[in-house]
């Protein structure tokens, strides 16, 4: 097996203006956390689709016995054959491909490669392995469709579901293996051995350890949390497709993305780790505000298109 080093990049050129977008925006999200009325799973939904949907992609709901989610397409196809898919983040409890679909058509409007956005049941009224079975059966039913190549994508909790049905993938001989993944801010270690899960010094704005220890023991229900089935950072990596993994250095998931870069590479993965100064969970659904959230997607799209284009 050939040892690798991830390819790290720490992207730190950020602005005055730049860091008072970022002030200004944390503090909105402050706002909004402290205000927002409803059931909490609206009030994420809510805050997730501020992302604004790209003029000319098209959606459509799709639902059959094994997959529910939306087709986010663009105006017209780069190639046949082709298609991402996208698992959406919210701690494993809360979130919706449907609330995704102004982020996926971020992505979308980047690569013109058509995106399944997909649902899977979420904690505490499923625990695993039901994510991982419903991420399986979505990536089945592309293949099922006629889609020989496919990569996948997604970010924090989405991110490491992501890692862990690649994973699952790289041990399997049925069905085409992906030719690429990117995951913003995985969560890949629900065991929390990250420093920065606990470290004082690290300010994040969006989550908290006390909140992801509770979304994990929904979760995991009678695994481990060290299984790689809930913690991708602790199974077998080699096999895994060319990765991108973006992060923000103001999170808790920090030492997520650094570790699992390192643990792939040295199974022999291509690794790019992006580090992101200044940045917040995810901050790549903020394109309506930031120059980064922009500029990120626009890495994260050369990289899947260079994959498909490979």
């Amino acid at each position: 097996m050939t040892v690798l080093e991830p390819t790290v990049t720490n992207v730190a050129w950020l602005s005055d203006a730049e860091r008072e977008r970022e002030s200004k925006l944390l503090a909105h999200f402050a706002d909004f956390w402290a205000t927002a009325t409803g059931p909490s799973r609206d009030i994420y939904d809510r805050f997730i689709a501020a992302c604004p949907m790209v003029d000319g992609i098209t959606v459509e709901e799709i639902t059959t016995d094994r997959v529910h989610g939306w087709w986010v397409r663009p105006a017209d196809v780069s190639a046949e054959r082709q298609a991402i898919l996208l698992i959406h983040g919210g701690g494993y409890v809360q979130g919706t491909a449907k609330a995704y679909r102004g982020f996926v058509s971020q992505i979308v409007s980047r690569t013109n490669i058509p995106a399944l956005a997909i649902d899977y049941p979420l904690a505490p009224e499923a625990s695993l392995p039901a994510a991982p079975d419903a991420a399986l059966a979505a990536y089945a039913y592309l293949v099922e469709q006629g889609f020989s190549r496919i990569a996948i994508v997604g970010d924090s909790a989405g991110g490491g579901l992501s890692l862990v049905t690649m994973a699952q993938l790289a041990r399997q001989s049925e069905m085409p293996k992906p030719i690429a993944g990117v995951v913003f801010s995985p969560w890949a270690d629900l065991a929390f051995t990250g420093r920065s899960m606990t470290d004082p010094a690290v300010a994040d704005a969006l989550i908290g350890y006390d909140y992801l220890a509770d979304c994990a023991r929904k979760y995991v229900g009678a695994y481990d949390p060290s299984d790689p089935l809930a913690s991708p950072l602790h199974g077998d990596l080699a096999g895994l497709p060319p990765l991108l993994i973006q992060v923000g250095t103001e999170e808790r998931l920090l030492d997520d993305s650094r570790q699992f870069a390192a643990r792939a590479a040295a199974a022999g993965v291509p690794v790019q780790l992006e580090i992101w100064e200044g940045m917040h969970h995810v901050f790549q659904l903020d394109v309506a505000h930031l120059e980064s959230s922009r500029t990120a997607l626009d890495r994260a799209g050369r990289f899947i298109t260079s994959a498909f284009d490979a």
